[in-house]
């Protein structure tokens, strides 16, 4: 499955367990699931379906005379076993049938319940054009993981039971209806059509599933095997652009699992409100409709691709290897993820990939710095779909990662394929990892699975820097600042082996393959060399001593950086300088950054904007931007705004971003000429659009008419509609900018209403939060009616929305819509997502009056602080 679409933040370390949260286990195997078949005839204009599910059973012990199964809010008509009627009790959530006659080894049981559902509250949905969204398309899908199946048939809804499926299901025609396996009949029926689908290998539950629309069918194919992809009709164009190196990702996850793609077919649906970004159902994944890009959409959005591989990784971990139980999501949610990375690696380079762990590692850190901290194995919680975090996915990726870097390529490549070979159709848990690994390798990792996988956290390193020059050594001092000191911080140490580099560089003159101009600076990573040693680092603080030929020109810590950690740099400035400059490693480079930021001064400055002009990785520039704007100085504005100008449209990006901590007259004009002159990326023209509320709204002698920028982005409300609503989604966060703004606020109201396109409507609902905190009473209250009513509606991204909202607000009244929320949503991850705003509005109620006249009267000093240093930093220019 891939990831939601929210991530929030609170303070450190909170416990991930909420009041409520019990052990988890699966159920009693009454005995093995053989076979489903459901059978069903839908009622699309009344939201309803007949539906007869037939069970096959071969049971595993004698004399069991009661079977329950899962089944929530079905209206159950009849249960037969063997064609012989059977008595049942069905409380809503469990159906228990009394068996005639109680079980007998090797005798099969062929269950068959009919029932029908009206409106069903999960598990399948039904889209339908309506008076406020007239062109909505006409869809039904499903959805199963975690555990939604059973609101849409009867079954022993959990990963550990394992069989072949089939549906048969009539639908009016033009509809087409899409499920796994093979299509084996359809039959015209009258104005309906019977779509008859069989799948033949065995899977779990969660991973049968239902599409039905009137879907253009783009068709491609792998080895002989169809590759489909069902859009809307009119998106065929986007399709190709989004989904058309499926054939390629096959091969090459084929190849590096050593298994070939397992199933008969690959069909990839598109549907509209779908409530994740993708779910791999078995051979037929469906993905959210906003991944499908238009031409301008594919200049900077890689998301799809990303998206696209992960669910097809899922195929082989996930549907042919299947976890046993929810607790060990991780194996197959970290494998999709850092199926992520490899395909980075395969299609662009070594370095994008490892600039793309990056992101994946820092994601995981805000979850546990902001939200909770957790193993990533753990069978205590409420509901299991609270385990699909940050945890399993991107911190799992990294784990897979250090796993390649503990064994070296060759052996990690023999390990994964011999946990997919040895575990082809079957269930596993973490263990079966390790006893891969063993297996193929010979060696142990149970270590790192203790430090990383069964307990919570990861190393914050501190790493200082000096030289001896009359010995000529080196001193490295790394401080694992997570660990208390003395006996008590002992628990959170890790012990691991870290490779330190020593790095000499060679000038060299290299043309710059811009101008042709001969230029330093443009090193090739070629004139680099590092000398490596690796240290075993177990203790909160320790000194390593390395005797070297000569000074080094920089240090690279934890080289080509394969452990999740975090890092932070104090050397000298001039080694800092040097790393950003000549490190082979982008994410080395990346750290150096960071670490000069934080010095600050007009060589740092002069530093970073070089590495924004010429650094060769686009990620590294990116970072170079968002570290400039950390400097209080006025030249840090003079290096950052030649960045618009980059080719690179995830780099102009962030400098836009940047320019929103630099609330000066000139920025405010930088960004200006972009919101009205456009640029080819709708990501710019967004960020764009928002920065320049936040520069004018903030508190500046020149500050700019707030009624121009207001008009401003009224414009852009009305003129940019288009592709998934992201251009006008930044105008709306803009006009969030402006708190004490009632005619911001009105124009935010106009967008919360129905009719308003989904993705923009959802923005403007997260945006009332914000804007919240500087409003009148009477607007406050105007906000809290507003977010009452949006409360009530049933729709997953909507509810979220709302919490998201609340969450930024500082009145006691937000707490009691959430409260409301929490007890009327139908879905686990807005109950928890909700009862964790209500701590942050209790945060931001207690302390935030004095906290806000304190930030307001710190801002002003560093105003002035930072015109003074400008000034006394050119004086000193000037008189060298």
């Amino acid at each position: 499955m891939s990831k939601s679409y929210f991530d929030t933040d609170n303070n450190v370390h909170k416990p991930f367990e909420l009041p409520g949260a019990r052990p988890h286990y699966n159920p009693d195997r009454p005995g093995q699931v053989e076979h489903i078949f459901l059978d069903l005839s839908l009622d699309i204009p009344k939201q309803s379906y007949q539906g007869n599910c037939s069970i096959r059973l071969l049971p595993i012990r004698n004399g069991i005379d009661r079977l329950t199964l899962d089944a929530v809010n079905l209206n159950i008509e009849s249960v037969q076993v063997d064609e012989v009627p059977q008595n049942f009790d069905y409380d809503g959530e469990q159906l228990s049938i009394q068996l005639a006659e109680a079980t007998q080894i090797g005798k099969r049981l062929l269950i068959a319940i009919a029932y029908s559902v009206a409106k069903p509250q999960r598990g399948l949905y039904f889209i339908q054009p309506d008076k406020h969204y007239p062109n909505k398309p006409t869809q039904v899908w499903t959805q199963g993981e975690d555990e939604d199946s059973r609101f849409w048939f009867p079954c022993f809804d959990y990963p550990g039971q394992l069989s072949t499926s089939e549906i048969r299901v009539r639908v009016p025609n033009p509809l087409v209806a899409i499920s796994n396996g093979e299509l084996i009949n359809t039959t015209e029926d009258g104005d309906y059509k019977i779509y008859h689908w069989s799948q033949q290998q065995v899977h779990p539950t969660y991973l049968m599933t239902l599409a039905i629309g009137d879907f253009a069918e783009i068709q491609d194919e792998w080895n002989g095997k169809p590759v489909t992809y069902y859009v809307e009709k009119g998106r065929e164009e986007d399709a190709k652009r989004s989904m058309g190196k499926t054939p390629r990702m096959i091969e090459f996850l084929s190849q590096k699992y050593a298994y070939p793609y397992p199933f008969p077919k690959y069909a990839q649906v598109c549907v509209d409100d779908f409530i994740f970004g993708g779910m791999e159902n078995t051979s037929t994944t469906l993905l959210t409709d906003r991944c499908l890009l238009d031409e301008r959409a594919a200049l900077d959005n890689r998301n799809t691709e990303s998206l696209v591989v992960h669910e097809l990784a899922h195929q082989w971990f996930g549907d042919l290897v299947v976890i046993k139980h929810w607790s060990h999501a991780w194996i197959k949610e970290g494998m999709a993820s850092y199926s992520e990375v490899m395909w980075t690696e395969q299609e662009y380079s070594l370095e994008e990939a490892a600039y793309y762990r990056l992101l994946e590692a820092r994601r995981y850190l805000s979850e546990d710095s902001s939200r909770y901290r957790r193993p990533m194995v753990t069978h205590v919680y409420r509901e299991a779909i609270e385990l699909y975090d940050r945890h399993i996915y991107e911190k799992g990726s990294c784990v897979y990662h250090m796993i390649r870097a503990q064994l070296g390529d060759e052996l990690f490549w023999q390990a994964i394929q011999t946990f997919v070979q040895d575990n082809a159709h079957k269930t596993v848990e973490t263990v079966d990892l390790l006893r891969a690994i063993e297996k193929a390798t010979g060696r142990n990792l149970l270590f790192l699975f203790d430090q990383y996988v069964f307990r919570g956290g990861h190393p914050d390193f501190k790493v200082a820097y000096s030289w001896d020059g009359d010995a000529n050594l080196a001193k490295i001092t790394v401080t694992q600042t997570q660990a208390a000191e003395g006996k008590d911080g002992s628990k959170d140490l890790f012990d691991l082996k870290i490779p330190i580099g020593f790095g000499y560089t060679q000038q060299e003159e290299v043309r710059s393959e811009e101008s042709g101009v001969r230029s330093k600076g443009k090193l090739s990573t070629l004139n680099s060399q590092l000398k490596t040693f690796v240290v075993r680092v177990n203790e909160r603080e320790q000194s390593f001593y390395f005797p070297l030929e000569n000074k080094p020109q920089f240090i690279s810590f934890d080289v080509e950086n394969n452990y999740l950690k975090t890092v932070a740099l104090e050397y000298p400035i001039s080694e800092l300088k040097a790393q950003l400059e000549f490190d082979p490693d982008p994410i080395s480079r990346i750290y150096a950054a960071a670490a000069l930021a934080k010095k600050g001064g007009l060589e740092a400055t002069i530093a970073l904007s070089t590495s924004l002009k010429n650094d060769p990785l686009w990620g590294v520039r990116v970072e170079a931007a968002k570290q400039l704007a950390q400097i209080n100085l006025d030249q840090a504005f003079d290096g950052l705004v030649l960045g618009l100008k980059d080719k690179n449209a995830y780099v102009r990006r962030s400098v836009v971003e940047a320019l929103a901590q630099i609330k000066t007259a000139e920025s405010y004009k930088a960004v200006r000429g972009l919101v009205q002159k456009g640029d080819p990326s709708y990501y710019v023209e967004a960020a764009a659009s928002r920065v320049i509320g936040a520069i004018a709204s903030a508190n500046l002698e020149e500050k700019p008419k707030e009624d121009k920028v207001l008009k401003l982005l009224k414009s852009v409300l009305e003129e940019k509609a288009g592709w998934n609503e992201v251009v006008r989604s930044g105008a709306v966060a803009g006009l969030a900018e402006f708190k004490t703004s009632e005619a911001a606020l009105n124009l935010l109201i106009e967008y919360t209403k129905l009719g308003v396109p989904q993705p923009l409507r959802l923005a403007t609902i997260r945006a009332l939060g914000k804007i919240s905190v500087g409003q009148s009473p009477v607007n406050l209250e105007r906000i809290l009616e507003k977010l009452t009513e949006l409360a009530k509606e049933t729709f997953f991204l909507t509810q979220v929305a709302v919490a998201a909202a609340l969450g930024q607000m500082e009145t006691p009244k937000a707490v009691g819509i959430l409260r409301s929320l929490v007890e009327q949503t139908a879905d686990g991850r807005v109950r928890r997502y909700a009862e964790e705003e209500i701590s942050k509005v209790q945060k931001n109620i207690g302390s935030e009056k004095t906290l806000r006249q304190l930030r307001e009267d710190f801002d002003q000093l560093k105003q002035q602080n930072q015109e003074l240093r400008s000034r006394l930093e050119n004086l000193e220019a000037k008189s060298k």
